[in-house]
């Protein structure tokens, strides 16, 4: 039988393979090492492998961001945890300015491999300030790349994908998947004896023919629950297509699903000014018009501030019923 583990333990599994597989893979962040990471997440990897390996940091995002970008410039390969990624931008300069640009820079002859990680999301009640969901931001920028996982068997294969890479990839998590489960297949059933996703390649989380629901990140699982209500009370079989990586971004897999359907709506927890939705649907007009029987619809956190209210938060991002109520409305 397949195993079942959590979100967070499959980040762990995968952080804990990456330090064994490379002496260079370092992890550092706010809390990462003696106190298990904020989250839990490297909950014992302190204990497993040492300080020069996990390594606490002060709070100033802005100097350990830094200090893993020149590393990475010297052949290690630095995972940086943000407590939550809304402290990116105390840190922008870095991650944008000098992480993205220095292999282009340097004529190819320096590469920054470093990955940041941690929660970008909204829903937990926590307030604006700490509820940005900024992948929309991040992956604007030319040599950057962007995952977000929505399973655990996602977020394992790409965060070992992600150390592995040569370019900065900024990888973002969501803090109300840490707990959930889902099968992560085990080494001994993998053909080269470990579990890796290609970034780029995106997921047919739900095969349909009437419609393509297209998210990432934790409004795949809102899609997929959506999907289960209206083919049991509508008779309408809809089609997850999971991005998980931003940039690059999978293409193809997007265009051959509205291909299939004729029908798109994407759903994110961004907001919609500027999202990843804007992008797809430009995608899909530009190159896939024809086959479109209807307009490419959006869903998206509501262009505001994240609320501190909790029922009000909820009801600021998408939810089954908005994706339910916009698919019926051109099926």
């Amino acid at each position: 039988m397949p195993r079942e583990i959590t979100y967070r333990e499959a980040l762990r599994e995968g952080l804990d393979e990456e330090l064994a597989h490379d002496d260079n893979v370092i992890i550092m962040g706010e809390e990462v090492a003696e106190y298990n990471g904020a989250y839990k997440v490297t909950e014992g990897l302190w204990k497993k492998w040492g300080d020069k390996r996990l390594i606490d940091t002060p709070i100033s995002e802005a100097g350990f961001i830094g200090v893993g970008i020149g590393a990475s410039m010297l052949g290690i390969r630095p995972v940086m945890e943000l407590m939550f990624f809304s402290f990116a931008y105390v840190a922008f300069d870095q991650m944008m300015n000098n992480a993205a640009t220095c292999r282009y820079m340097s004529g190819g002859l320096i590469h920054v491999p470093i990955v940041v990680r941690g929660p970008a999301n909204g829903g937990t009640n926590v307030g604006a300030t700490h509820s940005h969901t900024p992948e929309n931001i991040f992956a604007n920028m030319p040599g950057l790349k962007v995952c977000s996982p929505a399973t655990p068997a996602d977020a394992k294969g790409l965060i070992k994908t992600a150390i592995r890479d040569n370019d900065p990839v900024y990888f973002m998590e969501n803090t109300l998947l840490y707990g959930e489960k889902g099968e992560v297949p085990s080494n001994d059933e993998c053909e080269n004896g470990e579990f890796l996703i290609p970034l780029g390649k995106a997921d047919i989380k739900r095969e349909g023919t009437d419609i393509s629901l297209i998210a990432h990140g934790r409004a795949v699982i809102t899609a997929l629950a959506a999907a289960e209500i209206l083919a049991e009370e509508h008779g309408i079989n809809a089609e997850v297509v999971d991005l998980r990586s931003i940039r690059p971004l999978d293409e193809q897999a997007v265009l051959d699903s509205v291909r299939k359907t004729h029908k798109a709506i994407y759903i994110e927890e961004n907001k919609p000014f500027c999202g990843i939705g804007a992008q797809i649907s430009s995608l899909i007009m530009e190159q896939a018009f024809d086959d479109l029987d209807a307009p490419v619809l959006r869903i998206t956190s509501s262009d505001s501030p994240a609320f501190y209210s909790p029922p009000i938060e909820e009801a600021q991002l998408p939810r089954p019923n908005d994706i339910i109520e916009k698919t019926l409305s051109i099926c």
